[in-house]
């Protein structure tokens, strides 16, 4: 099975996914990124972030709303490669 890759639009890094991350934004903070959250939970939508390419998924739907093209990272995982803006 091949891991999680996130790749940045603005940067074109590509970020592989450790099995330990528990999530998105676990990934995210260990390669040294700043996104902006307040939950952790998938309640308060203030780590929203835009998904160009690829799928997420999420152990449970999140309380926040989320429109399409749109993922929190603090509850999902990216399932193979994906490509976000933040």
């Amino acid at each position: 099975m091949s891991r999680a890759v996130v790749i940045l639009r603005s940067s074109g890094q590509r970020l592989e996914c450790a099995d330990h991350h528990p999530n998105l934004l676990t990934t995210l903070e260990a390669h040294n990124l700043c996104v902006e959250f307040q939950c952790r939970e998938g309640y308060c939508g203030s780590c929203r972030t835009r998904l160009l390419k690829g799928e997420v998924h999420y152990a449970e739907t999140p309380l926040a709303f989320v429109q399409q093209g749109e993922i929190l990272p603090c509850c999902c995982l990216a399932k193979g490669e994906i490509e976000i803006e933040l």
